[in-house]
C-alpha cells in the first residue's frame, strides 16, 4: 500500500538562502534596503560617496558663482547644491540600513543615528557571523576596500586640522599685520 503524503508536512528537500551563491555569500547592493554590508565596506562607501559629493558640489558651485556674475542673480541658482545632498542622503541611509541588518538590526534602527555618537556603534559594532534572519553574509574585502577604510580616519584627521589650524592662521596674520601697521607708524 502507497505511503499517504501530508500536504501539511514541512518540505524535506534543502532549501537554499536566495541571496546565496556557491559561496554562501550575498552579492553587495548598493542602492537597495535590502541586504548585508560589513563596517570596512560601509566606510570605504560613505567616504567615496561623500568625496564625490564634494566633488560634485565644488562644480556646481564653481558654475553658479560664473552663471550667477553673468546674470548678475543668484536666487534660486543657490538650491541647486542642496539638491545634490538629496542623493547623498538616501544613499547613506541605504548603506546604514544594510550595515543595521549586518548587525542583525531592522533597518528603522538607523534612526538612532541622529542622536549624536550613537552613529559610531554602526562602525565599531561588528556584524553577525554567518547567515542571519537578513541573509547570507556579505563578501569578503578587497584590497580597494580595505584601503578606502583606512583612508577615512586619515581624511578625517586632515579635516580637524583644517578646521582648527585655519582660523589660529587667520588670526595670525591679521595680528602681524595690526603689528606691522603699528611699526609704520611709530618714528
Amino acid at each position: 500500500m502507497a505511503e499517504m503524503m501530508n500536504p501539511y508536512a514541512a518540505p524535506r528537500a534543502e532549501v537554499s538562502d536566495v541571496y546565496g551563491d556557491e559561496a554562501g555569500e550575498q552579492p553587495v547592493k548598493l542602492f537597495s534596503s535590502k541586504g548585508r554590508i560589513g563596517r570596512l565596506r560601509y566606510l570605504s562607501y560613505s567616504l567615496v560617496g561623500y568625496l564625490l559629493l564634494s566633488i560634485v558640489v565644488g562644480v556646481i558651485g564653481v558654475v553658479i558663482a560664473i552663471s550667477a556674475s553673468a546674470m548678475r542673480s543668484s536666487g534660486m541658482l543657490a538650491l541647486l547644491p542642496m539638491l545634490v545632498v538629496i542623493p547623498y542622503f538616501v544613499f547613506f541611509t541605504l548603506l546604514s540600513i544594510q550595515r543595521s541588518h549586518d548587525m542583525g538590526w531592522t533597518g528603522w534602527t538607523v534612526l538612532l543615528c541622529l542622536i549624536p555618537l550613537v552613529s559610531l556603534v554602526w562602525v565599531f559594532n561588528p556584524g553577525t557571523k554567518g547567515a542571519n534572519r537578513f541573509g547570507a553574509p556579505p563578501p569578503p574585502n578587497n584590497a580597494g576596500v580595505v584601503i578606502g577604510a583606512l583612508l577615512f580616519p586619515v581624511i578625517a584627521a586632515i579635516g580637524i586640522l583644517a578646521a582648527i589650524a585655519i582660523p589660529a592662521y587667520q588670526q595670525y596674520t591679521v595680528k602681524a599685520k595690526a603689528a606691522q601697521a603699528a611699526q609704520a607708524v611709530k618714528p
